[in-house]
C-alpha cells in the first residue's frame, strides 16, 4: 500500500515529522543497508528522516510516533482502526501487531504527532485518510 505522491511524501505538504536523534541514527542506517533489497521504501525513510525535526530523547513529545511506541491509527473513510508497535525490521512481526519501519505503514507513521492525517493509496488504488489517534 504505497503513500499517495500528493500528499505524506510531498515535504510541502507532509504532516510535521519529530524523531530522537539516536532513533534517527538508526533509521538511517536501516534504511541504507536495505536500500540494495528495497530501494523505494529505503529512499522514502531517507526523505522522511531529512526533513524531520531532530530532538534529544528527554525532548520527545509523548504523543509522537517512534520505535517501539505502540501507535492507533483510524481510516477515516471506513472508520476502522489498527494499532501497531513500530520496530527494526528484524523485530517485525504483524501477527504480534510490530510493524517494521521500512514498511509503507512504518515510513508513513514514523515521527507523526497524535491529530496528524495523511493521506494513503490501497492496493486497489483507493484513496484514504488515514489520522494517528494514539501514541503510547
Amino acid at each position: 500500500m504505497p503513500i499517495s505522491s500528493t500528499s505524506a511524501c510531498a515535504a510541502s505538504s507532509a504532516p510535521e515529522i519529530i524523531l530522537e536523534l539516536t532513533q534517527a541514527d538508526r533509521l538511517e542506517a536501516a534504511a541504507e543497508g536495505a536500500m540494495r533489497r528495497f530501494p523505494a521504501m529505503a529512499a522514502r525513510l531517507l526523505d522522511e528522516i531529512a526533513r524531520a525535526q531532530l530532538v534529544p530523547l528527554a525532548d520527545l513529545p509523548p504523543d509522537v510516533v517512534g520505535l517501539g511506541r505502540e501507535v492507533t491509527y483510524r481510516d477515516d473513510v471506513a472508520g476502522r482502526k489498527e494499532t501497531v508497535v513500530l520496530v527494526m525490521p528484524r523485530e517485525a512481526d504483524i501477527a504480534q501487531g510490530r510493524a517494521s519501519v521500512l514498511t509503507p505503514i512504518g515510513v508513513a507513521l514514523i515521527g507523526l504527532r497524535v491529530g496528524a492525517s495523511f493521506t494513503w493509496e490501497t492496493r486497489d488504488g483507493e484513496s484514504r485518510q488515514l489520522t494517528v489517534t494514539r501514541v503510547e
